[in-house]
């Protein structure tokens, strides 16, 4: 005789208090949590349960930037020693229910996003904790944007001095390196660039909001940021070397498609990475690329950055 699981109860968090609750399931940003509250960047609403009694097995958290709207989906997680449908009913009911309490009415969802092993897909136990999470979100009518690769350059890795074939300077100003961005979206392999020109955006549209959305809320100083020149001044590209709200990072690189082919990207990278690799205290510069993206991941790892774990992002259209 089997018994009927219990009752499934779906819930915020009453607050800051009961993250020990949450963290009954696990995740690789789970040391993020507390920080992240104090800060703002979440709120107790925006972090909810699904017990069967005293049992968590579900759980689902937004992340924002200024913590007045939830910007990203990045935790999601289940119960994954529970049997098949209980699993991923119990996941898609939190998603719903939890989704239409968090997000306004009428607003896009919010992204998801999940960092996972790089070989999650040859252990067949990672594998199955994986998909059970996508197939939840397939289900709510998600669908896969892209797979990336996770970099990260360590403290001690060499970095090849200058060899002198660019000149590096500092962006003069928004215009400035907008005028470099959109002819390096138009040719974009980035899988978010082209979902926004094949949402209708320009070239220079989508180059504005990657600028206004994500580069202008870096808080490092904008004299970090390198824009390449030949040494008779022609642009060739630039780099954003920057510190979100937890690494250095490589926040964005681009060549003019005029000038690719020529290996300059690895100068360029190399500039940024030296930029950051100078600061005070720096262990590891954090980075990502398309998994489609050969070419970029090719000059990561010609600098010696490794691979240390993917991620992938799922949207609803």
């Amino acid at each position: 005789m089997t018994r009927a699981p219990q009752e499934l109860t779906i819930r915020p968090l009453a607050g800051p208090e009961e993250l020990a609750l949450f963290l009954r399931l696990s995740y690789t940003l789970d040391h993020e949590l507390a920080d992240d509250l104090e800060s703002g960047r979440r709120r107790p609403e925006w972090m909810w349960v699904a017990m069967r009694g005293e049992r968590l097995v579900a759980r689902i958290a937004w992340w924002s930037q200024n913590g007045e709207t939830p910007l990203f989906l990045d935790f999601f997680d289940l119960d994954d020693t529970l049997p098949e449908p209980e699993r991923d009913e119990a996941g898609l009911k939190l998603l719903e229910t939890a989704t239409a309490a968090v997000v306004p009415a009428g607003a896009p969802r919010p992204e998801y996003g999940r960092f996972v092993p790089a070989d999650w897909r040859e252990d067949p136990a990672v594998r199955d904790t994986v998909e059970a999470r996508i197939r939840v979100m397939e289900r709510s009518g998600a669908r896969m944007l892209v797979e990336r690769l996770r970099l990260e350059w360590r403290a001690g890795t060499p970095v090849p001095a200058d060899n002198g074939r660019l000149r590096f300077r500092p962006v003069d100003g928004r215009e400035d390196l907008l005028a470099l961005m959109t002819p390096v979206m138009e040719g974009t392999l980035d899988a978010h660039g082209q979902a926004d020109l094949a949402s209708g955006l320009s070239a220079r549209a989508a180059a504005e909001k990657h600028y206004d959305e994500e580069l202008a809320t870096y808080r490092t100083p904008r004299e970090w940021w390198r824009i390449a020149e030949l040494p008779d001044g022609e642009p060739v590209g630039f780099v954003i070397p920057a510190r979100n709200d937890y690494n250095p990072i490589i926040a964005y690189i681009g060549v003019l498609p005029a000038h690719r082919g020529h290996g300059y990207i690895d100068d360029i990278l190399a500039e940024g990475t030296r930029v950051l690799a100078a600061q005070d205290g720096v262990e590891r510069v954090r980075a990502a690329t398309d998994l489609g993206n050969v070419p970029m991941a090719k000059a990561f790892a010609r600098l010696g950055y490794v691979n240390f774990e993917r991620s992938f992002d799922m949207v609803w259209d």
